[in-house]
C-alpha cells in the first residue's frame, strides 16, 4: 500500500512546480483585484507591497514596445518548453543530483507563472488604473499581451532631501513571486551546482 502511494522524484517535482505556480497566481490575483495601480501597503519601511504592472521583462524593465512584448512572450513559452524537456531528460539519469532538478523546477515554475499573466490576464481582467480596481471580465488586451503583475518592493536604503522627498533609493525594482523563483533557482544552480554543468559529458 505504502509503495503504491510513494511519489517518484518526477512527481514530487511536478507537485513542487504546481504549488509554486498556484502561490504565485493567488498573490497576483489578490493584488490585481484589491489594489489600484500604484496602490501600496507599507509593511516595514524597507518592505512594501506596491502594485505595478510590468509590460516587458522581469523586475519592471521594458523591452521594445508591442513587438518586444510579443517576442518576449514567445521566448518565455519556448524557454518553458525547453526547461520541461531538459528536466525530464535529467530525471532519466540516476547521476543527476536532486538539487539540480529542483533548481531547474524553480526556474520553470517562475517562467510559467509569468507566462500565465501574459497569456490570460489581458483576457480575463479589466484594466487596472490609479483610480479603479480591476475585476474579472472586460478584458484589456489580446492573447499574449497581458501585463505581468508585480508587487514586492524592497527600498532597503533611501536618501531624502530637506523637503522629505526621496532622491535616491537602493534596489528600486518591483518584482513578483515568479521572479523570485527564477532568481533563487538560478543563483542556487550557479553557487551550489556549477560543477554539474561544468563537467565534461
Amino acid at each position: 500500500m505504502n509503495s503504491r502511494m510513494k511519489l517518484s522524484k518526477g512527481q514530487w517535482l511536478l507537485v513542487l512546480g504546481v504549488c509554486l505556480v498556484i502561490i504565485d497566481q493567488l498573490i497576483k490575483i489578490w493584488v490585481k483585484t484589491s489594489f489600484t495601480l500604484g496602490g501600496e501597503i507599507r509593511i516595514f519601511d524597507w518592505f512594501r507591497l506596491l502594485f505595478v504592472e510590468n509590460k516587458g521583462m522581469a523586475f519592471g524593465m521594458a523591452f521594445g514596445g508591442w513587438v518586444g512584448k510579443l517576442c518576449l512572450s514567445l521566448f518565455r513559452i519556448v524557454l518553458f518548453g525547453a526547461m520541461v524537456w531538459y528536466i525530464n531528460h535529467l530525471l532519466k539519469s540516476k547521476n543527476t543530483p536532486t538539487g539540480v532538478v529542483v533548481g531547474l523546477t524553480l526556474i520553470a515554475a517562475g517562467a510559467l507563472g509569468n507566462i500565465i499573466d501574459c497569456w490570460f490576464y489581458g483576457l480575463i481582467f479589466s484594466e487596472s488604473t490609479v483610480t479603479t480596481v480591476a475585476h474579472f471580465g472586460d478584458g484589456y488586451a489580446p492573447f499574449l499581451f497581458g501585463k505581468v503583475v508585480d508587487m514586492f518592493y524592497f527600498p532597503l536604503f533611501e536618501i531624502k532631501n530637506a523637503a522629505g522627498k526621496v532622491v535616491f533609493s537602493f534596489f528600486d525594482p518591483v518584482f513578483n513571486f515568479a521572479d523570485s523563483c527564477v532568481t533563487v533557482g538560478a543563483f542556487y544552480l550557479i553557487l551550489f551546482q556549477y560543477k554539474f554543468f561544468a563537467k565534461d559529458e
